[in-house]
């Protein structure tokens, strides 16, 4: 060996020395973190790995991560806490109703969505309400509300909703009532809120539920979602997406899939402009949007347009899907409840009474029974699990943890639900009575401790709409029809924005 090679080891293995005893000073000093990341104070903190803190026993709980936050707050005994993470953002995890409220609510203006949300969610929901903040939320909101509390809008939706209904109980669920054949319930009802949905806000009839296959719109727009939702927990998906694209070039791609979602909605506002333009009239939410200006004064723009309808579609279609699907998943399980409801629903909703909007809310709205099992359906599956804020300037929450300007204030309506500290020992039973006081009477929680439709000036606008519409559509299942699980299925949620089944959900179904 050369002087000069021996020159080379020497130094190469002087380097490595001078490497690995940096590693080890580093590790001594954060043997419990993620590196150069300090603990948050006055709030107990879930210990990780030298360096990179908790991030491996995130990953492998991702799949589970609702029920792993719960696990977590159980763990610890407390309803705040941090678990830093490397490679995201050293976020305040609370349950607590307080600190909810407060962040939602008591001190709004200190918290916005904030840059790692709007980054992780723009691909699919661009500038829309649910991904604004500022003046550009502000426009939108107000916007919206009006359209939303007009009173046709409304009669609309029912109209809507029982055309797809029937469509959906004439095409789909009849033939394996006479085929003795089960189905996948969770898919049938995303292709009945997909259609409603769609053709509520595009007035485009997509036709799904007269289809195999989802359609490609569909397909891309779930896709995003999920994406999304990874992005916010897994620091290295960028470069698993990377090596899909070289090693698999001929899978859809993240961008392919917004080819899709921008295509589809970009056709069909140039079709409405020429539209519109030779005088024929709709009465769907795009048109409705054409009508109004946005915080410049300015009429909308196809991009505003197609962010402002493609939010209200993930507001209302998954959410709806989602929530019927877990209700009527609870009921398989829970026949005294079903009972309690065929009881209340009684002979009130005739044929008659289905095509007359203005009566069928009135007779649902005095179902205090439906209502309760509707509540406690989205306190034990939100149809938003995990949400997210972030501080503008140092705050401190109700219950003493300091927030750091820049800091993040993540809670879980999902983690929450099913806490025995916030509900009591039969936190995780299905339990509809709890809505209900000595009366009979609907109780109400605070919005901290049941966040099911958000909170503070940033609340669902559709909150009453979307309650009516949904018992609207379990009120007509019900009537028609009665569900059995079929045995041995895994029924558990999958991770996206929302909370949709992993599996499915597949039923045997037979007619009253």
């Amino acid at each position: 060996m050369s002087l000069q090679d021996k020159t080379i080891l020497r130094n190469a293995g002087i380097a490595a020395a001078t490497v690995a005893s940096a590693l080890t000073l580093l590790a001594i000093k954060y043997n419990d973190r993620p590196v150069f990341v300090q603990h948050l104070k006055q709030i107990p903190h879930h210990k990780g790995a030298p360096l990179v803190g908790n991030l491996f026993e995130f990953l492998s709980n991702a799949d589970r991560q609702y029920d792993y936050f719960l696990e977590l707050f159980e763990q610890h005994d407390t309803l705040s806490l941090s678990a830093p993470s490397l490679g995201m953002t050293n976020d305040i995890f609370t349950i607590d109703p307080r600190n909810v409220e407060y962040v939602l609510k008591t001190n709004f203006k200190n918290f916005l969505k904030g840059p790692t949300s709007y980054v992780n969610l723009k691909e699919l929901l661009g500038k829309g309400i649910f991904n604004a903040d500022g003046e550009n939320w502000r426009w939108q909101r107000k916007t919206a509300s009006h359209i939303f509390n007009v009173k046709n809008f409304r009669d609309q939706f029912t109209e809507v909703f029982v055309n797809e209904m029937n469509i959906m109980c004439s095409n789909v669920i009849n033939s394996h009532v006479e085929n003795h054949s089960p189905f996948d319930f969770h898919e049938t009802i995303f292709k009945f809120t997909m259609d409603s949905f769609v053709f509520l806000g595009f007035g485009v009839q997509l036709g799904t539920l007269e289809k195999e296959k989802k359609a490609p719109f569909a397909e891309s727009f779930d896709y995003l979602q999920r994406l999304a939702s990874q992005r916010l927990m897994n620091p290295f998906l960028p470069m698993t997406l990377l090596a899909k694209k070289i090693f698999k070039p001929w899978k859809m791609s993240p961008a392919d899939h917004v080819k899709v979602v921008d295509e589809f909605a970009a056709n069909v506002i140039k079709q409405r402009r020429e539209d519109l333009a030779n005088g024929m009239e709709y009465n769907d939410l795009l048109s409705r949007f054409m009508g109004t200006t946005n915080d410049k004064g300015e009429k909308l723009n196809d991009t505003e347009l197609r962010d402002t309808v493609l939010n209200f579609i993930i507001a209302g279609r998954d959410t709806t899907a989602q929530a019927l699907s877990w209700l009527f998943y609870r009921l398989a399980l829970s026949p005294r409840i079903e009972k309690k409801m065929l009881e209340e629903m009684g002979e009130k909703i005739t044929d008659e009474i289905e095509n007359d909007a203005p009566a069928l809310y009135e007779v649902i709205n005095g179902m205090t029974y439906f209502h309760a099992v509707f509540f406690e359906t989205l306190r034990l599956h939100p149809s938003v699990p995990k949400n997210q804020k972030c501080a503008i300037e140092d705050d401190i929450l109700p219950d003493g943890t300091p927030v750091p300007a820049g800091t993040y204030v993540t809670w879980s309506p999902y983690a929450g639900g099913r806490s025995t500290k916030i509900w009591g020992q039969d936190a995780t039973e299905f339990k509809p009575e709890r809505w209900l006081n000595e009366q009979g009477d609907l109780n109400r929680f605070s919005q901290g401790q049941w966040p099911a439709f958000h909170g503070g000036p940033r609340v669902c606008l559709g909150q009453n709409l979307a309650t009516l519409e949904a018992l609207v559509c379990v009120a007509m299942i019900l009537k028609r029809y009665k569900f059995t699980l079929v045995p041995n299925q895994d029924v558990t949620y999958d991770i996206s924005l929302t909370l949709p089944m992993k599996n499915g959900l597949k039923f045997f179904v037979e007619k009253r």
